[in-house]
């Protein structure tokens, strides 16, 4: 008997097997000019985007970098309205931008904003900053630390304070962390936070006590203690 339920079992199994295959076929046959033409479109697709890539974003993305080297060369020298609106003969990281965008890389933004604060130019500079979203913890600190600058030649105290703590954060112990500490207790003196501006000379003395901050943090947690 339960050889003969088994072998039921196994037909109706076989049954269910050829429906599926027989629906799947039918609805193939019923379907086939969209479901080829869906097949197709994204293969067009595909090779589109391929070909996009190889013979127009990647040579674009060389010859942003290519003008872009001599404004480099401009920055570190400190040459910095050079590096920023080129000389005519060469182009600045104002006309790379308009020209590419970030195609020479993202750090075209830090450097014309880096430029701009060196100019004088806050607004034009946190602008710049504000665009570099790049990955590099280091440099990502260090945008924030500059745009925290703008901000103190602007006298906008508590916006250059919030960037220099996210600078901190984003350098997490690195011994620079240190002097983006000082800068946003600084900031906060400035608007009267001494009880936050204490907060960061004390993290600098527990946390970053071989840096060069630490060496007279003694003096800044005192006179904000006071």
């Amino acid at each position: 008997m339960a050889k003969v339920n088994q072998k039921t079992k196994e037909m109706e199994r076989q049954q269910n097997v050829e429906a599926t295959v027989s629906k799947t076929e039918q609805f193939y046959n019923e379907n086939k000019k969209a479901i080829w033409g869906v097949i197709i479109a994204a293969l067009v697709i595909g090779l589109g985007v391929l070909a996009y890539s190889k013979y127009v974003y990647q040579p674009k993305c060389a010859e942003a970098m290519e003008h872009m080297f001599p404004a480099e060369l401009s920055f570190q020298k400190g040459e910095y309205d050079l590096a920023l609106n080129g000389d005519g003969n060469v182009d600045g990281f104002v006309q790379v931008i308009d020209e590419y965008g970030a195609k020479a890389g993202k750090a075209v933004y830090f450097y014309a904003g880096v430029c701009e604060l060196q100019l004088g130019n806050f607004d034009d500079a946190i602008t710049y900053l504000k665009k570099y979203d790049g990955k590099d913890v280091i440099l990502a600190a260090r945008a924030e630390s500059c745009k925290g600058d703008a901000y103190v030649g602007l006298e906008d105290y508590g916006s250059a304070a919030k960037c220099f703590m996210n600078a901190a954060a984003k350098n997490g112990v690195n011994a620079l962390g240190a002097g983006y500490l000082v800068k946003a207790g600084l900031a906060y003196e400035k608007f009267g936070e001494n009880a936050k501006a204490f907060d960061c000379y004390k993290t600098i003395k527990e946390d970053y006590p071989q840096s060069v901050e630490a060496y007279d943090i003694d003096r800044y947690i005192q006179r904000v203690a006071e």
